[in-house]
């Protein structure tokens, strides 16, 4: 079996994974510099905004936006 044989499962190269990942990697910075300089709200408000990121992946999972879903081309390259 060659590698032209096996076929690329996307790895989640989809718009739903990249807009998960983006808002939860804007959480955990967010979360890191508060936790640095003890403001324990904005901590929270981070740790509450990667759960947005997550669910917004979902979400956008759901609606077509995800690897194989109806909205979502695979790019050859």
């Amino acid at each position: 079996m060659s590698s032209a044989d096996i076929e690329d499962p996307g790895h989640g190269n989809s718009p739903a994974a990249w807009v998960a990942v983006a808002i939860m990697l804007i959480a955990v910075v967010i979360g890191t510099i508060a936790f640095r300089y003890s403001i324990i709200w904005l901590v929270w408000a981070s740790a509450v905004l990667a759960l947005v990121g997550l669910l917004t992946g979902w979400v956008l999972k759901l609606v077509g936006y995800g690897v194989g879903g109806a909205k979502w081309t695979q790019k050859v390259h």
